[in-house]
């Protein structure tokens, strides 16, 4: 009898987790603002392209005066992570991912910033 109610204590007790992993509701404009370095004019097309090639970007513009690309996304399609990957990939370091070096050295020599630490 006390594994019988062990057993549906257990039960009742996973399927309410799984209840609350699925109340959690993403947004779908999501505002974030996220560090990305670069230089000029050309780095801030490069770096707002890449942005918007991940799928569920809605908004990205990068400013070279704060270092930063403020970002307005639906979260059920991508991620800061996405985006994140996407702009390292065009050669430009973010907080969140570092661009390889290989990455880095296709950058314009204009566009050559400081790498972040």
């Amino acid at each position: 009898m006390k594994n019988i109610l062990l057993v549906v204590l257990v039960t009742l007790f996973g399927l309410t987790a799984q209840a609350q992993d699925k109340d959690v509701k993403k947004s779908k404009n999501a505002k974030y603002e996220v560090a990305v370095n670069g230089n000029c004019d050309m780095c801030k097309k490069r770096i707002e392209k890449a942005a918007f090639s991940v799928k569920g970007v809605k908004s990205a513009e990068w400013h070279a005066d704060h270092q930063d690309l403020h970002l307005i996304l639906d979260e059920n399609k991508a991620s800061v992570d996405d985006v994140c990957k996407a702009v390292a990939k065009a050669g430009h370091d973010t907080e969140v991912v570092k661009a390889t070096e290989e990455d880095f050295n296709k950058l314009h020599t204009c566009c050559m910033y400081d790498r972040m630490e």
